[in-house]
């Protein structure tokens, strides 16, 4: 059957695709993939979804064998589809690519990563909320028990942070999460280049709703988010979501510069009471308070700039160059 019209064949039953974005996973993929596909073949047996249900993995640019795994899964079963990016453009772009990919072939689709860490068995939960009329629904951990201590405290601080900011996102949730069609037929409008999923979704509205979950350990390989690349996404969700941070800098522009007429008010005072005493301490610490703050200042009017620098270029956020259903095939033009 053509994977175009799997939603013709709906008989009643939502289509549901699982979408799940895969970088450098040949150690995790043959461990997680059964389980995807026996949560699907269980929703499809419990009347929730069709039986043209699919797994879809989303091959972002690895290295590995990653990719020809996805071929072989595919091959085993009709359940299991796979795109492959034509190179690696990082985990949202992947996932924005999988969400496009479905946009006119189900009626639902539930984004979960391939590690194994979020729980499986809560798509059902999921698909309970969205039949019971929620048209999003975001897996929200319950509890970060098995997080260290630095991790649970900055991971929880950058969502009172991002929220405090302006920004509009669910508390301890990543990009675990199911959509109906509809609004990833809405999602589809924004067209940013530079993409944080988890403050994006909530702007799209629609009903929502939250289904809570524990998270797991990874079940094998090694994570792709070190601190540096948490720190570098947490930094592009802020300056994604709002503009707050020019407003703080303008307010300590204000401050300083309020300080700064006190102080030469003070010193003209001083002066003429003959009271001034000559010394580079206090000369030292001024120009390294306001060295700082230029250059901080600096940095982040230039995130902003690189951020419109990358949207006015308008590339594509991704370039599918392989399908499992659709073979690649060069064609002439003359």
């Amino acid at each position: 059957m053509s994977i175009n019209n799997l939603i013709e064949d709906n008989a009643g039953l939502p289509i549901l695709w699982i979408i799940v974005p895969c970088y450098n996973e040949e150690s995790v993929l043959p461990i997680t993939a059964p389980l995807f596909l026996d949560e699907l073949k269980k929703i499809i047996s419990n009347k929730k979804a069709s039986d043209q249900s699919r797994v879809l993995f989303v091959n972002d640019g690895s290295k590995d064998k990653t990719w020809q795994i996805i071929s072989d899964l595919a091959k085993e079963d009709e359940h299991y589809i796979g795109i492959s990016q034509s190179r690696n453009r990082g985990h949202q772009n992947a996932l924005v690519a999988g969400l496009m990919e479905s946009v006119d072939k189900c009626d639902v689709t539930i984004s979960i990563d391939c590690d194994g860490q979020d729980d499986i068995n809560a798509m059902e939960k999921m698909m309970d909320e969205y039949l019971s009329g929620s048209e999003v629904v975001y897996g929200v951990r319950s509890k970060r028990d098995k997080d260290t201590a630095f991790k649970k405290f900055t991971a929880e601080f950058f969502y009172k942070l991002i929220n405090a900011l302006g920004g509009e996102v669910v508390f301890n949730h990543a990009d675990y999460r199911l959509m109906s069609s509809r609004v990833v037929e809405a999602f589809e409008s924004f067209q940013e280049v530079n993409l944080f999923l988890r403050g994006m979704i909530p702007l799209v509205g629609f009903k929502s709703s939250n289904v809570y979950y524990e998270r797991n350990e990874r079940m094998a390989g090694d994570s792709h988010y070190p601190l540096r690349k948490m720190m570098h996404f947490a930094l592009d969700g802020i300056t994604s979501l709002s503009v707050k941070p020019i407003s703080m800098i303008i307010a300590l522009g204000c401050f300083v510069s309020f300080l700064g007429v006190v102080g030469m008010i003070w010193a003209i005072v001083m002066n003429f009471l003959g009271a001034t005493v000559a010394g580079w301490a206090s000369i030292v610490c001024i120009i390294c308070f306001l060295g700082g703050m230029q250059l901080l200042s600096i940095g982040i009017i230039g995130e902003y700039i690189g951020k419109i620098y990358l949207e006015t270029k308008k590339r594509p956020r991704f370039i599918i160059s392989e399908r499992t259903w659709e073979p690649y095939k060069r064609k002439y033009k003359g």
